[in-house]
């Protein structure tokens, strides 16, 4: 039989139902909080590699950042308007929602992307502390 979303299982415990996600409307998108999520490097290199138009999975982007840190500039770009998200299966599908933006802000998304194909492109590097560690030299006995 098969278990319910909130239903009690005796292999798994309670399942819970899939976060509804926010997506703003058009109305709503804020040209502050749409700069705000943009000028991050991170985040522009998300928005760089969806403006060809194609819906991605969220584990395909091959940023080197813990798991939360990228969850995170996620959720900055869909509140600000600029992606929707859609789960599908397990995954959840990212995409660019260009034509809201375009339409609340004429040109931002081409100047941005533009500019940021020109700029020279430093790779995006894991904070400090999440850099792999060179283990301690441990001094032989010879």
């Amino acid at each position: 039989m098969p278990v319910e979303h909130g239903q009690r299982s005796r292999d798994c415990g309670t399942l819970q139902p899939m976060r509804t996600l926010v997506h703003h409307d058009r109305a709503e998108l804020s040209l502050p909080t749409v700069l705000y999520a943009l000028s991050d490097p991170v985040r522009l290199q998300i928005v760089q590699m969806l403006a060809s138009g194609e819906e991605r999975p969220c584990g395909t982007f091959g940023l080197p950042l813990a798991k939360a840190t990228i969850s995170h500039h996620f959720k900055v770009l869909r509140e600000a308007g600029i992606i929707a998200m859609r789960p599908l299966g397990t995954q959840k599908l990212t995409s660019l929602r260009r034509a809201a933006v375009d339409a609340c802000f004429p040109g931002l998304l081409d100047a941005v992307l533009g500019a940021a194909a020109l700029s020279p492109a430093a790779p995006v590097q894991p904070p400090a502390g999440l850099r792999q560690r060179q283990p301690p030299m441990v001094a032989s006995s010879a």
